[in-house]
């Protein structure tokens, strides 16, 4: 998969994407997955490094069937949206 971070004030945002997806756009309707926006770049990761970044994170951006069923595995992902059969999930972690 595809991670990218992105640093904020209030933490780390972790955009996760299927790697065949970067680079794409799906439209549907009025819903649209932008995949070529500098947001979705990053570096090729495997699951193990990706479990270690989720630490720092606080906002998980996961879109793709590889990433969105990565999250579901680590039991974070209640509410999935598709476009174009594309699966697509934002995380927020809290701490407890």
């Amino acid at each position: 998969m595809i991670v990218n971070q992105k640093n904020t004030p209030n933490g780390t945002i972790l955009i996760i994407t299927d790697s065949n997806l970067v680079g794409k756009i799906f439209e549907e309707g009025k819903k649209q997955l932008d995949l070529t926006k500098e947001f979705y770049q990053g570096e090729e990761k495997n699951v193990e490094e990706i479990k270690q970044l989720l630490n720092d994170a606080y906002v998980l951006h996961l879109t793709g069937k590889e990433a969105v069923a990565f999250g579901k595995e680590l039991d974070l992902v209640d509410k999935v949206i598709t476009i174009k059969d594309i699966p697509h999930a934002e995380v927020l972690l809290v701490a407890e």
